[in-house]
């Protein structure tokens, strides 16, 4: 088993700031979120164009046609935006290269209400164009559908479910649950998809008699769900015991902080760029179960690879109890805040108490004549995560290292005239930006108010 100072020597200065790793990462495709939304447009085109292909004139204008016709639609577009969302949190490799885990997840976040509401839509005017044509009541309609019809049970528990989800991911509900409960909570997504895609595959009115369709609609839903039992699942195994990462060491950085030092097979192979990190889960009986998001704070340098970690809730703490030799499974790498994003030969890395991980790492994997000024920020000196290193390879470039140790009123970072008092020629430098949402969001904010063009602010977020 290694020592402490045999791994202390594998990330300690500058001497290792060139990797030893052979691999080169993946090249970034920028043509691929572009690519992507139009095939995301097409589909939409497709899957509207199916209820206007069925409707007759004499059924639109049929006693509860119109209704029954435009539940029609907003079915097909709620189930099929639902799919989207679907893949914007599969972690496909090549979006998040190119767009990055936080932007997907944005993404998901903001698209959730349209299928939400469009899916309610579909239940109410279904209802109402069934009753009309029945002539009877809406609620005597809809009792007699959730009684009669197969599926359309399933079909509401689902809905009730989504919307239950959607409200634990409003901002209020998150800052409430710890992360534990939030992603056990969105398993259930799973759950809810199970019970929702066969109603409408089976009981569908574009469907019904239309085997064509229904063909290619399951093939669609069918080709989702292996994109995320193939990304989710398939990949981070086969990479988990291609690697077989073990702890060697738990060591304390600061207060509350700590960083896992991990030894595994084939680093050198691994694929990962400086700000990226893994979803990482530690093989013991009260941790497998559940993935941790956490950047790695060095390049691996086969054979290890290291993480650091704040200690802010039960699994975490957790964690830092973990003994040598516990078996670690990953899944990743993921995000976009690497060197692959910049746009300029001069960047300006800022980041904020345990935020300044993924900086360090990405500092290590700039090219040498890139122009850095690094900005670390804490509330205590104590606090001021790999300060030695990173003086080491800041020093190392010629750069600039700047430590502000205080409150964020002490350091008003948000404030135009002092980040650019910090840094007089920001508005010319790339910005990576990492801690807290509203330390990041402040100083976006006043990076563009400087210049810094939209193209050149980089940030990465440690809320979920």
């Amino acid at each position: 088993m290694p020592t402490a100072t045999s791994t202390r020597q594998a990330f300690p200065s500058t001497r290792h700031t060139v990797s030893r790793r052979r691999v080169q990462p993946p090249p970034l495709y920028h043509w691929v979120p572009d690519f992507a939304a139009v095939i995301v447009g097409l589909g939409l085109g497709m899957s509207l164009v199916l209820p206007f292909l069925r409707e007759s004139w004499s059924q639109f204008t049929a006693p509860g046609g119109m209704a029954t016709f435009f539940g029609d639609v907003t079915a097909m577009a709620g189930t099929y935006l639902l799919l989207v969302m679907v893949l914007l949190a599969s972690r496909l490799p090549i979006l998040e290269r190119v767009v990055g885990q936080d932007r997907l997840i944005r993404w998901h976040r903001r698209l959730s209400s349209a299928p939400l509401l469009l899916l309610g839509l579909h239940g109410v005017l279904t209802i109402l164009g069934y009753a009309q044509a029945s002539h009877i009541g809406f609620f005597s309609e809809a009792g007699s559908l959730i009684t009669t019809m197969s599926w359309i049970l399933a079909s509401v528990v689902a809905y009730v479910m989504f919307v239950a989800i959607a409200a634990a991911s409003i901002r209020a509900a998150r800052r409430r649950l710890n992360y534990d409960t939030w992603w056990v909570i969105h398993l259930y997504t799973y759950l809810a998809l199970s019970f929702s895609v066969p109603h409408q595959i089976v009981n569908g009115i574009d469907f019904v008699g239309h085997p064509l369709a229904r063909a290619a609609w399951v093939m669609l839903w069918l080709a989702t769900a292996g994109v995320v039992l193939i990304c989710r699942i398939g990949l981070p195994i086969w990479r988990s015991m291609r690697h077989g990462l073990r702890i060697v060491e738990v060591r304390t950085e600061s207060p509350g902080v700590f960083s896992l030092v991990v030894r595994g097979r084939g680093l050198d192979r691994l694929a990962v760029r400086g700000g990226q990190y893994f979803a990482w889960r530690f093989m013991t009986r009260d941790l497998w179960w559940h993935a941790h998001p956490f950047s790695i704070s060095a390049m691996p340098q086969p054979p290890y690879l290291r993480v650091t970690i704040r200690a802010i809730g039960d699994s975490s703490s957790q964690i830092a109890q973990l003994r040598p030799g516990t078996r670690v499974a990953i899944e990743g790498p993921y995000g976009a805040f690497t060197e692959a994003t910049r746009t300029t030969k001069k960047v300006a890395l800022i980041g904020a108490g345990v935020g300044i991980t993924p900086i360090r790492a990405l500092l290590e994997d700039l090219p040498t004549d890139v122009d850095v000024v690094v900005v670390q920020r804490a509330s205590r000196v104590e606090e001021l995560i790999h300060n030695s290193e990173l003086n080491e390879l800041v020093a190392a470039r010629g750069g600039r290292l700047v430590e502000l140790v205080g409150s964020r009123r002490q350091h008003r970072l948000d404030d135009p005239k002092v980040l650019k008092q910090l840094i007089p020629d920001l508005a010319r430098r790339d910005v990576y930006i990492c801690g807290p949402e509203g330390f990041s969001a402040g100083i976006e904010r006043s990076a563009r108010r400087i210049g810094v063009v939209a193209t050149a602010v980089h940030r990465e977020s440690f809320e979920f």
